[in-house]
């Protein structure tokens, strides 16, 4: 029975039978003989639908004795267990289920794996997250990219059983065949396409003088409007689908990708670039100085969504969602705050978030002392296990981290004008455009009154703040520059999260100055351009989504010393003054007949 459920539980993912030990191990995979991803080793109830702990470690120690290391990227928040269950050999890198981490994680991961294979040939290296798909997926690529050649299918061990070794001959057959749309291989992106899953399409000025050695074959579809992703790239991302994801039974399905987010897919993007010496020079400076310079600074200005217009059923559904999801929030609700969501349910607006400072500093300052001699960015460098006295294990073992939530806004942008109530008086129209921009007090103002013009404003919250889970009202945070925008450090990951009201439409990461001109010149605008297939999640109002602009422009070096808004407290946050909760997606599912994001993408 616990063997049919963790089937379900997995889907289309990989599963491992060990005849020799009786167990079939849902969502692990051999990647290459190497490098192994599985879901978390789980204990108590949840050992019913994952794989059970004691028989993960039955499994490695069978087949690998003490010649295995596990990698470990579930926050505490969300799965734990000590190190011991391992004796002691376990590395961690948290993040957040369904998210990009810091692009430090990717460099470190890689150089770790790397250094514990290079100790010894019969060394393996265990990856798992939540699932063993998207986390370990982006890791185990991030370290496959670092190799000299292109590491190929795993070869059938002399201690397998027959079947499984005839299974594995088939699969590489199947592999070995040309590719077409019948046998489900991902269409390339042509030109007229809105964008690439990888990395988006980028339209800026001076792009042809910027990039005018770009080669004129582009493969796998990335844009000739920036530095194309080396031919690795997808060469990895096929080899890690290949061996992750079961081959469906029918011709005409398409295969699921194994790292199928699009952020996660990005940020292995970027880290081919770096290893390719192709990133924008100001990024992780060459030679790994430990004196850095202020981070270069962009101001973003606005950003653009369009996407189909709402029918007047899809409304309903919208205003009943943010009504019944601030009515779960809170426990209860008065009229007024219930009329207030119901009405608030017609307007976008963006959150924009980022990991704690203070962890990415950390990270990047370990990345600079492990970086390979001669900016080898693959390779760690000998003798750089401690630094100050410390390991990377001791800065990240305690939980200090990621015991809460890892991901906090900063700033928000919303309609200046033209509230989105528009959208259900404009069902002549197939498409609308919406511009996003940082709301100033005076557009506050405009906005609040527009969405209480039928009734007198709402009493304010308990604590006499106004919150973005309970309206529009939310006193977002003002820009920094008099002509507008938000301050972003060019060289920092950023998360742009797309509601409409309380409901949750999609997110999507990225890192400003791989997107933007080089060298920066004061004044010089970008735009980053991607489609809803490069959206995280676009979910069901979401999935009328059609393209997002990302509107950015670099600053002159004087502003380097400006910062970015600050983060929102801990506090602030266990207050309900941050995002709409986690719930939310859910709870928007289940009013809107949809499948849920944890239902759609499980990591």
């Amino acid at each position: 029975m616990a063997d049919f459920v963790r089937r379900l539980v997995s889907g289309n993912k990989a599963r491992y039978k060990d005849v020799d030990l009786h167990l079939e191990l849902a969502d692990l995979a051999y990647i290459t003989d190497r490098v192994i991803v599985m879901g978390f080793p789980a204990a108590g109830i949840e050992g019913f639908y994952r794989n059970r702990r004691e028989d993960a470690k039955k499994f490695l120690e069978h087949r690998h004795g003490q010649n295995y290391w596990v990698f470990n990227f579930c926050p505490v928040k969300e799965n734990s267990y000590p190190t011991s269950v391992f004796g002691g050999r376990v590395s961690r890198y948290p993040f957040p289920d369904h998210h990009a981490p810091p692009l430090a994680i990717l460099a470190l991961v890689a150089r770790e794996i790397r250094a514990w294979l290079d100790g010894a040939p019969e060394r393996v290296a265990v990856l798992h997250c939540k699932a063993g798909k998207g986390r370990s997926g982006t890791m185990a690529c991030a370290y496959l990219l670092t190799q000299d050649e292109i590491v190929t299918m795993p070869s059938p061990e002399a201690h397998r059983v027959s079947k499984e070794r005839a299974a594995i001959r088939a699969e590489e057959v199947m592999n070995a065949m040309p590719p077409d749309e019948a046998d489900g291989a991902a269409p390339v992106n042509d030109s007229s396409a809105t964008g690439d899953p990888i990395r988006g399409e980028l339209d800026r000025s001076d792009a042809a003088e910027t990039h005018a050695a770009a080669p004129t074959e582009v493969p796998d579809g990335i844009r000739r409007t920036w530095t194309p992703a080396p031919s690795s790239l997808s060469k990895v991302l096929e080899l890690h689908t290949s061996r992750r994801m079961k081959r469906p039974s029918s011709p005409s399905k398409k295969v699921s990708q194994g790292v199928s987010i699009p952020s996660q897919r990005r940020w292995l993007y970027y880290w081919s670039l770096l290893l390719a010496h192709q990133a924008p020079a100001d990024f992780w400076p060459a030679g790994g100085a430990q004196v850095q310079k202020p981070a270069p600074k962009v101001r973003l200005t606005q950003i653009t969504l369009r996407m189909r217009a709402l029918s007047g059923v899809k409304t309903g559904i919208l205003r009943a969602a943010n009504v019944l999801m601030e009515q779960t929030r809170t426990g209860k609700t008065t009229s007024g705050r219930a009329d207030s969501a119901a009405r608030s349910g017609g307007h976008v607006w963006v959150s924009l978030a980022r990991y704690d400072d203070e962890f990415v500093n950390t990270l990047e300052r370990w990345e600079r002392h492990t970086r390979g001699e001669g900016d080898m960015m693959g390779k760690r460098r000998e003798g750089s296990d401690h630094l100050d006295g410390k390991t990377l294990s001791d800065e990240l073992a305690d939980g200090g981290w990621d015991k809460r939530k890892m991901v906090r806004s900063f700033a928000r942008l919303g309609l200046v004008e033209d509230p989105l109530e528009d959208l259900t008086q404009r069902e002549q129209e197939d498409e609308i455009t919406l511009s996003l921009r940082p709301l100033t007090a005076d557009t506050r103002d405009t906005i609040r009154d527009n969405v209480d013009k039928e009734k007198d404003q709402q009493p304010p919250s308990a604590d006499g703040v106004d919150c973005e889970e309970t309206s529009i009202n939310d006193t977002t945070q003002a820009p920094q520059l008099p002509d507008g925008g938000v301050i972003l450090d060019a060289n920092r990951e950023i998360r742009a999260k797309l509601y409409i009201g309380l409901v949750f439409m999609g997110w999507f990461w990225f890192i400003p100055t791989f997107h933007m001109p080089h060298p920066r010149t004061a004044g010089q605008t970008a735009t980053l351009h991607l489609s809803k297939a490069e959206i995280d999640f676009p979910l069901g109002i979401g999935s009328g989504i059609i393209e997002v602009e990302v509107s950015m422009e670099w600053l002159p070096e004087s502003a380097d010393k400006l910062e970015p808004p600050p983060r929102q407290g801990s506090a602030e946050s266990e207050r309900g003054e941050g995002e709409p909760a986690g719930a939310a997606a859910l709870l928007h599912a289940v009013a809107a007949g949809v499948p849920s994001a944890t239902q759609a993408a499980e990591d």
